[in-house]
This record gives C-alpha cells, sequence and structure tokens, in this order.
C-alpha cells in the first residue's frame, strides 16, 4: 500500500515501488494460500490467511505531511541531540543528512539490542553479535563525519532510553549495561578507525600523487580511481577494515575498490596460512610442560590485545620454547607502558581465577557460532575440531579458540604472566616476548 506524496514523478516509468520518493510504502499484505515442498509444487494450505505488516512511523509521517520518518516526533529528541552533539543547526549537505540518519537509526536499534538483557547480544564476531556490532561501527563513523567528539554513544543512548522506558521498562533497567557496551565498543573501534583511516588516506593519495606525474607526462592518460585488492586486503589484514568499509570510504573518495583482487588476496593469505598451520605444529616446539603451559598463556594474551588495543590485533604468527612464548600480531604502533602493564594485569587475572579449560570438538561452523576464535579457519573442512575454551563455563569464557595444541586443565597451574619485550616484526605487525614465573 502507497501513498502518493505530491512530487513530481521521476520520469515516464515512475511508479509505486520506484525509489525515487514519490511513493512511499507504509502497508503491505501477504495472502498465505499455499505450501512450496522441496520438489517445487505448491500444496494448498489447510488454512489460509493474511500476513500483514504496517509501517507505523512512515504512516505516522504521511499523516503529518513530513518528508520523513527522521522528522516525526518519534527521532525529533534524537535528531536534536545530534545537531547539539556535533554543533550544526541542520544538516544542510546530502552527506550530513545520511550521516545524521545513521547515527540516529543505529543507535536506536543497537540501544535496544542492548536493553533486551533476555537476548543477551554484545558486540561480537558472530551472528547477531557482529551485526550489533556493524550497528555501533557504522554509527560511530558516520558520528566523526559530522565532527562529534568520542564518548557520543553513552548520550546518545540516554536519550534513547528516555525516551521510550515508559513502553519498554527494561531499558531503564538496563541503562547501566548499554551504556557499558556501547562506549567499551565505540573505543575499541576508534582505535582502529583512527589507524586504518590513515592508512586509507595514504592510499588514495598515494594513487592521486601517481595520477598527477603520470598525467604531466602523458596527456592521454586515463586516471587510475581504483583501490588494488591488495591495499584492501592489508587495510583488513593489518587493520581490521572490512571490506564493505574499504568500498563505502573508497565511494566517498570518488573511488572503487577491485574486489576481485580483494578476493585472490583473501584466498592465497589462506593458502599460506594452510601451510604455516602444517609446518608450525601450533607454534610449538615441542609439547613439554612448560611449553604447554606457554601455549596456553598465549591464548589468553592473545584475547587480552584484543580487549586492551581492539579487535584488529590477530595472530600472525607464535613460536614457543620452554623458556618463553613469542607472538606476533597485527598493530600499526608501539604499545605504551599503560597498555602493557593492562595486558599483564588482564592475564594474570585470568590465571588467577583458575580458571577451567574446556575441550570440545565441533565442526567450524559450531565453534564459530559457539563464539570461538579460528584464526586459520581455510585449513579445516567439515571435520569436528578441537575448541578450548577457558572461562567459569563453556558460555561465560574469557577465551575460546580453535586449536591444534596441547593445553593445562586449569589456569591457575601457570605462574605469574610477564612482558619481557614489545617490539616491531615488520610493517603494521608487532611482537611479544612473555614468560610464566614461577
Amino acid at each position: 500500500m502507497f501513498i502518493d506524496t505530491g512530487k513530481e514523478k521521476c520520469g515516464p516509468d515512475c511508479r509505486p515501488g520506484c525509489h525515487c520518493g514519490k511513493y512511499i510504502e507504509i502497508w503491505n499484505d501477504v495472502f498465505m494460500q499455499y505450501q512450496k515442498t522441496e520438489d517445487g509444487k505448491f500444496v494448498p494450505l489447510g488454512r489460509h490467511n493474511v500476513d500483514t505488516g504496517m509501517g507505523v512511523e512512515r504512516t505516522i509521517c504521511m499523516m503529518n505531511g513530513l518528508p520523513t520518518v527522521y522528522d516525526t516526533d518519534v527521532f525529533a529528541p534524537i535528531m536534536a541531540k545530534i545537531k547539539e552533539l556535533s554543533g550544526k543547526a541542520s544538516f544542510d549537505t546530502p552527506e550530513d543528512v545520511r550521516s545524521s540518519r545513521v547515527v540516529a537509526d543505529h543507535m536506536r536499534t543497537a540501544t535496544f539490542i542492548l536493553g533486551d538483557q533476555k537476548g543477551g547480544v554484545t558486540p561480537g564476531n558472530v551472528g547477531a553479535n557482529y551485526v550489533l556490532r556493524r550497528l555501533i561501527r557504522s554509527a560511530v563513523r558516520h558520528a566523526r563525519r559530522l565532527g562529534i567528539a568520542p564518548g557520543f554513544t553513552e548520550k546518545m543512548a540516554a536519550v534513547i532510553v528516555d525516551e521510550y522506558k515508559h513502553v519498554y521498562p527494561e531499558l531503564d533497567q538496563n541503562r547501566e549495561r548499554v551504556f557499558q557496551e556501547l562506549l567499551a565498543e565505540e573505543t575499541r573501534f576508534g582505535k582502529t578507525l583512527d589507524e586504518g583511516k590513515r592508512e586509507f588516506d595514504k592510499t588514495v593519495a598515494g594513487i592521486r600523487r601517481k595520477n598527477e606525474f603520470m598525467g604531466a607526462k602523458d596527456p592521454n592518460y586515463v586516471p587510475d580511481t581504483q583501490i588494488s585488492g591488495k591495499q584492501a586486503f592489508r587495510l583488513y589484514d593489518t587493520y581490521g577494515y572490512p571490506l564493505e568499509m574499504t568500498q563505502e570510504l573508497a565511494k566517498e573518495a570518488g573511488f572503487t575498490v577491485d574486489v576481485a583482487g580483494y578476493q585472490e588476496c583473501f584466498k592465497a593469505h589462506q593458502e599460506l596460512s594452510r601451510a604455516n598451520v602444517g609446518s608450525a605444529k601450533s607454534g610449538l616446539a615441542e609439547h613439554s610442560e612448560e611449553t604447554t603451559a606457554l601455549h596456553t598463556a598465549t591464548h589468553l594474551l592473545h584475547k587480552a590485545l584484543k580487549i586492551v588495543l581492539g579487535d584488529h590485533c590477530n595472530q600472525k604468527g607464535s613460536n614457543i620454547t620452554a623458556e618463553r612464548l613469542r607472538l606476533d600480531f597485527t598493530h600499526g604502533e608501539k604499545m605504551t607502558p599503560e597498555q602493557i602493564k593492562a595486558v599483564e594485569d588482564l592475564v594474570n587475572e585470568q590465571i588467577k581465577a583458575d580458571l577451567p579449560v574446556y575441550r570440545d570438538m565441533m565442526t567450524l561452523e559450531e565453534a564459530r557460532a559457539a563464539g570461538a576464535t579460528a584464526l586459520f579457519s581455510s585449513k579445516y573442512t567439515d571435520e569436528k575440531l578441537s575448541v578450548y575454551t577457558m572461562g567459569r563455563t563453556r558460555d561465560d569464557f574469557f577465551s575460546k579458540e580453535v586449536c591444534t595444541g596441547p593445553h593445562v586443565e586449569h589456569t591457575g597451574v601457570l605462574g605469574h604472566f610477564k612482558i619481557k619485550k614489545e617490539e616491531s616484526s615488520s610493517a603494521g605487525v608487532r611482537r611479544i616476548k612473555a614468560v610464566l614465573e614461577r
């Protein structure tokens, strides 16, 4: 069901369903009459019914003669807060209008997801957790476009909670949890965003310099407007930028991304990971009691780095002897003494908690669904894999990874974790050497 807004048609083919904005869909009905079987046949249902879906906010918008749902009373307090935080009295460019709407819509959705305590969804890398993470991170990026300072997610959520708490009291009951999760994810992503954006800007500037140089030499030169697959993959591999984010930034800069080239680099990376896993034997030179303990501590270190520095920190390699562990991980700058201490403290907290170490056999799909990190997933097919969980329970965990190496049964036997050295390994990759003092 469409409303004609009265705007001029965009062309001779303009009709309901056109995206120009003349016709706004506010309602739809689906008449349920058949069941489609696996072999493609349509079998009449025993009971026919009508499924109806009404776009309440769009209907309010049309009934009040407003141009968009963002102009309704429902969004008014949220949009007002965005204007206040950005210091803008109005959003006058198409880019600012779009960014303000993304912030409003995504922040509202993220607040509701986190406010639903029964859902138990928090920002993460799998399933609904990943959807939530994408929503928050998209809001953060567009907030920055508008000049909104860090720490805005809590302020936005406070407005949303107050606006809806009379209908959804659980939002107010879980207020602190909502604020805590939003700020934590905003902080994590802020670090990744800063590092990756600097690298993206360097990449674009380099292409533009090349175009300027080549154009001066050859008047027939066609300017390059594409970010190569290799460059896009480096943003992903080193800085944690997903392909879709690089594509969005590229579009804003007037560039495209070589997606096919990116996929080739990703495949080559998988092949290399497979070879490394097969030859490295989980990074252990041998399987003594000492190396087993250090291998277990490496899992705790890997997770602690992600918490302190951000989710872009991914293991690039490891080497473990009876005396020490060495872990290479993606990170663009030298760790500060405060960051090193925070990582040490996090690891030692898990050791002091004497967490049990669970080993379960799962398929790769099951492992990912359970929240496990699978660093070298290209090596696996559908066979059962060893998944090691370090936590109070299998569901309440600090670390969960697919791994083929040996582990201790309880973290309490590890001793005191100490980082001895933090240094550069290669471009965008840092190296930590650490020991267990017993």
